[in-house]
C-alpha cells in the first residue's frame, strides 16, 4: 500500500480498523487528483548549530530556547531549516469541494497532508546526503515556538522563492505548507555531547 495511503487513512482517525470500499476509493480519488494538481515545491538552507551556553540554541540568525527542540537535536553539528508547499492549487481545491462536497473536501484534506508529509520525507533524504538526520520538528512543535516560523520563511525567502507566508494567526499559505528544522551529523561516533 502507498505509504500516502497509509497516512491519509490515520488522519482520517480509522487507526486499525479496515477502511470500507467506498473511502478506500474516494482517498485514491483524491490522490490521484493530487498527482495531477499539486505543484509541490522547497527551499532549505543549511547552518551551522551553535549551543551557547545560557541553553540558547544558535540557527543563523534565529536564537531558540527550547528543551524539546535542543532534545531533536542532540548530537547534531549542522542544521537544515526548510519550507515546502504544494501549492495554492490544492487550496482552491479545497475550498470547491467544501462548498460541493464535504465529505470529499474531508478526504482530500487528509490526503494533502499526506502528500505534503510523503514530499517532505523525499527532500529530506535529499538534504541528508552525506549525513544522518534527525526527525523534522517544525514550530509550535512541543516548547517551540510558533513564532519562530516567521523568522524560518524570512531567512529563506519564502514568499519570493515558492510563494509561501504566514497570516498574522501564525498561518502558512497556501495551507498545506510546513517549516521544519533537521538536525544533521555525520556518524554516531562523531556525534558531539553539546547539543
Amino acid at each position: 500500500m502507498d505509504i500516502r495511503m497509509k497516512e491519509a487513512i490515520r488522519y482520517l482517525g480509522y487507526g486499525n480498523h479496515a477502511v470500507d470500499d467506498k473511502t478506500y476509493l474516494l482517498i485514491q480519488e483524491c490522490l490521484n487528483e493530487l498527482e495531477q494538481i499539486a505543484k509541490p515545491k522547497c527551499v532549505y538552507r543549511i547552518f551551522e548549530l551553535k549551543c551557547s551556553e545560557n541553553e540558547m540554541l544558535e540557527i543563523g540568525i534565529m536564537s531558540i530556547r527550547s528543551k524539546h527542540l535542543k532534545q531533536n537535536l542532540k548530537g547534531c553539528d549542522q542544521v537544515a531549516i526548510m519550507c515546502a508547499t504544494l501549492g495554492i492549487e490544492v487550496d482552491n481545491q479545497m475550498r470547491k469541494y467544501e462548498v460541493v462536497n464535504m465529505a470529499k473536501a474531508v478526504v482530500y484534506q487528509a490526503c494533502a497532508a499526506a502528500h505534503l508529509e510523503a514530499y517532505c520525507d523525499k527532500i529530506q533524504k535529499e538534504i541528508s546526503i552525506g549525513f544522518t538526520s534527525r526527525p523534522r520538528f517544525s514550530p509550535g512543535y512541543g516548547d517551540f515556538s510558533i513564532l519562530f516560523q516567521q523568522q524560518i520563511l524570512d531567512m529563506l525567502e519564502a514568499s519570493k522563492r515558492i510563494g509561501v507566508s504566514m497570516t498574522d494567526g501564525y498561518m502558512l499559505i497556501p495551507t498545506k505548507s510546513i517549516t521544519a528544522v533537521i538536525g544533521l551529523y555525520k556518524t554516531k561516533e562523531e556525534k558531539r555531547e553539546c547539543c
